[in-house]
């Protein structure tokens, strides 16, 4: 029998007391997801104790619906993310809360016709005032009046400002923190949201405001020439992950192929451009990827791209995130006090400071 397939033996969980960091570690010495998720544990406390790396959390769906907000809000605080790809959802549904609103526990089995009549919208099993929502919204135009219209934001910049903003009104959303923290927020589609109304209402009142995805594409890919390294962290799939894959291979165009100095970069036999492989990366979905779809397809399968480390470490669990991000969390509280030496990405700023 070849011995080099029996290198580590499976040990069952005893029940007893004990912190969430050590469960999470049992789990990862059983098997299947249970496995993964205390993997992912151990991958992300190694990219928190690196150094000269920049962590980047891909945040898709509607998280803050959904209960996780805060926990977003304590991973900047922490530092233990430095950048933030996100839907607009989930950087504007948690200022609901943040407002002083609320969100409700339902029912996934109902008579939606009758929660239309209630002015209520359902998130699977949660319900939202139509009403709150609105006053998200009202905020959110405020915002935008303020903003110049002969300047071409991109989102980072667009989220910075208006995090300050929220700051000022003790509406302590992620957009707040973030801002606080100087944590930068991308979030190529965030029209796609409450946002896209928001921009409209503010044109209704002759102030017509300019997003220039060009340019927040081009600030987002320059990160890739900031750093040696950098670690992944998906909550989800969707335009949060691809944008954050793309900091590996887009940095050669954004150069002209000349490379980035000081970074360990790989050459394409058959073309002359770098790539800059993600050295960690973690993904949490519940997709599968036989359908062809990048929210299910395999941190494996990102290696033919050249977006992820072959050499790297790197977890995939597939679980509801609402189940592994707060155990994670949890876990990585227990584990790391703080972290040493996170990026400084406030030069991202500088041409609206």
């Amino acid at each position: 029998m070849n011995k080099s397939f029996l290198n580590k033996k499976v040990e069952a969980i005893e029940v007893k007391q004990k912190p969430i960091s050590k469960l999470l570690a049992e789990m990862g010495n059983t098997a299947y997801q249970g496995r993964k998720l205390g993997e992912a544990v151990d991958v992300w406390e190694n990219m928190i104790k690196e150094r000269d790396l920049t962590i980047v959390l891909g945040l898709s769906g509607s998280m803050s619906t959904a209960g996780q907000w805060k926990i977003v809000n304590w991973l900047i605080e922490k530092r233990f993310i430095d950048v933030i790809v996100s839907t607009g959802a989930n950087v504007s549904e948690d200022i609901i809360e943040a407002m002083g609103f609320s969100y409700w526990q339902g029912s996934h089995i109902v008579n939606d016709q009758e929660l239309l009549k209630e002015d209520l919208n359902r998130y699977y099993d949660v319900y939202g005032k139509e009403t709150d929502y609105r006053q998200m919204e009202d905020l959110l135009t405020k915002f935008i009046l303020t903003l110049k219209t002969d300047f071409q934001y991109s989102s980072a910049e667009f989220f910075y400002l208006f995090g300050n903003f929220l700051a000022n009104k003790s509406v302590n959303s992620i957009v707040a923190v973030a801002a606080k923290n100087k944590v930068p927020i991308f979030s190529p589609a965030m029209t796609d949201s409450a946002y896209g109304e928001a921009f409209l209402m503010a044109k209704n009142q002759g102030h017509s405001v300019i997003l220039d995805s060009v340019k927040e594409f081009d600030q987002f890919v320059s990160i890739g020439e900031k750093t040696k390294d950098v670690g992944v962290i998906y909550i989800g799939g969707g335009v949060p992950k691809d944008l954050t894959q793309l900091i590996a291979i887009s940095v050669s165009p954004r150069t002209e192929d000349k490379g980035v100095p000081g970074r360990d970069g790989h050459l394409r036999k058959s073309l002359q451009e770098y790539y800059y492989p993600h050295k960690y990366a973690i993904q949490i979905t519940t997709d599968s990827p036989q359908w062809g779809g990048l929210s299910g397809c395999t941190l494996e399968e990102a290696i033919s791209w050249g977006k992820i480390d072959s050499l790297g470490k790197r977890a995939v669990c597939y679980c509801d995130a609402t189940i592994a991000l707060p155990l994670i969390t949890h876990a990585l509280n227990e584990r790391v006090m703080s972290r040493v030496q996170p990026a400084d990405l406030s030069w991202l700023f500088k041409s609206i400071l």
